[in-house]
């Protein structure tokens, strides 16, 4: 299986570059995934498609302002940071641009030179390794000096952050927003867990995965890139609960996916577990966690969509994605959803 498979024609406006005003307001496709038979409705729709007794499962990860712009100490050359895994000890893995300008025992400075950066080691892909030096607390200071990092894809700036953040980010560490639950508001769960349906909660920390494209033909040479996660025990019981009353267990969103499928391939049950994943899932792999899917549009051949296609079949997604080109909806993070049933 090839990376073109999943390929599909997407014309550039059909990208979204802002969120909507209202976050349930956007279109929401339900797909079959047995039949591939589809229906056309709006995201608050959600509800009527959930049932009580389902379990929600949502990724409760916190986007870090984690696109920083500085300068080389010595040469004042501009240098762009994207903070992608924290290694504890003030040490942070991160994507540099352009690295081939910053080498083992360079530093760079940032803002009024309250945060510097002290490269440690250089890897593959641009990534090096960096020790923070900063007075005060970490957070603060990245708040005051960060951005939001947008995918390249999104050319507009964002005029409110927190519409890169779901309503329930709660666990900071992601490097990128878990999109599927930007369509969630407060309101919409409050009405969802009044019906009876649970809510769980897990976090997985959303990392360079995201912003790298799979360069390989052959996708089963594709390696992911490791990402933490971490599943409660109260999590864990609540959704074997859920299975064995004969109900669904819903993820939201991919990572959510990853996470579940992570711990269900290694135990071949819920359970308490955390650590890091680099679980790459494409047709020919069996979900077994999940039992129904939301998630948005996602990039031509993405690991993203091969994800979808394993849950569903490529025949099925790439239908509905043609279907969704044709309708106009609107893709990737600030774009509309898909409910795979």
């Amino acid at each position: 299986m090839t990376t073109d498979d999943f390929d599909y024609y997407l014309p550039e406006e059909l990208i979204a570059q802002t969120p909507i005003k209202e976050r349930d307001a956007s279109r929401l496709m339900i797909v079959d995934r047995k039949t591939g038979d589809i229906t056309h409705k709006h995201f608050y729709d959600i509800i009527d498609y959930l049932n009580e007794g389902d379990a929600l499962v949502l990724n409760n990860t916190k986007v870090l302002p984690a696109r920083l712009i500085g300068e080389k100490e010595k040469t004042k050359a501009v240098i762009e940071v994207l903070l992608l895994k924290d290694q504890g000890n003030n040490m942070w893995e991160c994507l540099v641009k352009p690295a081939r300008r910053i080498h083992v025992g360079e530093a760079i400075t940032f803002g009024d030179g309250s945060l510097v950066f002290l490269c440690k080691e250089k890897k593959d892909e641009g990534i090096c390794v960096f020790e923070a030096k900063y007075e005060g607390i970490f957070y603060e200071i990245l708040d005051k000096l960060g951005s939001m990092p947008l995918p390249p894809y999104i050319h507009e700036k964002l005029s409110d952050k927190d519409r890169y953040q779901t309503v329930y980010a709660k666990e900071i560490g992601s490097a990128a927003a878990p999109t599927a639950g930007l369509h969630f508001t407060q309101e919409l769960l409050d009405k969802i867990s009044a019906k009876g349906i649970k809510i769980v909660y897990l976090t997985l920390h959303v990392g360079l995965g995201t912003f790298r494209p799979v360069k390989v033909q052959n996708i089963k040479d594709h390696k992911m890139h490791s990402e933490f996660y971490s599943l409660s025990a109260e999590a864990a019981k609540v959704l074997t609960e859920t299975r064995a009353s004969g109900k669904r267990v819903i993820a939201v969103g991919t990572t959510s996916t990853r996470t579940l499928e992570t711990i269900y391939q290694k135990y071949n049950c819920y359970k308490a577990a955390s650590g890091f994943t680099d679980i790459f899932l494409y047709p020919g792999i069996e979900i077994k966690s999940i039992d129904g899917l939301i998630t948005n549009f996602h990039l031509p051949k993405s690991t993203l969509i091969m994800l979808v296609s394993a849950f569903a079949s490529k025949d099925i997604i790439l239908n509905s994605y043609n279907i969704a080109v044709k309708d106009k909806y609107r893709f990737f993070s600030f774009g509309d959803a898909m409910f795979l049933k």
